[in-house]
């Protein structure tokens, strides 16, 4: 970290970068369990269609 301080960078800038990073992470969780919720409903609704059919 001081090498980068004495090379003029703030530790706000690095402060700054983690929070837009750990934003970024829970964004991507969020398109993740979205997805997943989605597959989940997908498959159900392929299964019900699929017993329907041998009835």
């Amino acid at each position: 970290l001081h090498w980068y301080t004495g090379e003029g960078m703030d530790e706000m800038e690095f402060t700054e970068a983690e929070s837009n990073m750990n934003d970024l992470v829970s964004e991507y969780q969020q398109y993740q369990d979205a997805t997943a919720d989605e597959e989940g409903e997908y498959e159900d609704e392929e299964e019900g269609e699929y017993q329907g059919d041998y009835q």
